[in-house]
């Protein structure tokens, strides 16, 4: 059974969206992987698609979820000054981090990552 529809889990990730930045951040993950900026891309993503263990976790939630990259975040939420990554819980329209750019850093890999989900954004 579906939670509210009124709840909505929202991933930010810390690149900016468009072909040319997507390539971008592929050559920087590739070449030098230790200062690339978005963690959350880093575990959810191998050098160009999604990880499956990352997609059937999405699948599987209750909730629906939505993904956004910094310049879309910051269009739909231009008053919500966050660190990112991020993945906020929006609920009525009001959004609220749940998992915070230090915490989602501290994720070494896609199971220490969807835990924190479990944990911090789905259980009530």
């Amino acid at each position: 059974m579906r939670q509210e529809a009124e709840l909505q889990l929202v991933f930010v990730y810390n690149a900016d969206s468009g072909l040319f930045n997507g390539m971008a951040d592929a050559a920087h993950k590739l070449f030098s992987p230790d200062t690339y900026s978005c963690n959350l891309c880093k575990v959810t993503y191998g050098w160009f698609t999604e990880r499956g263990a990352w997609r059937d976790f999405i699948e599987q939630l209750d909730i629906p979820c939505r993904f956004l990259h910094r310049d879309e975040f910051r269009a739909a939420y231009p008053a919500l000054e966050i660190d990112l990554p991020a993945v906020l819980r929006v609920q009525d329209g009001e959004a609220s981090p749940c998992i915070e750019s230090t915490e989602l850093n501290a994720c070494e890999d896609i199971d220490a990552l969807i835990e924190r989900v479990r944990r911090h954004c789905v259980a009530n």
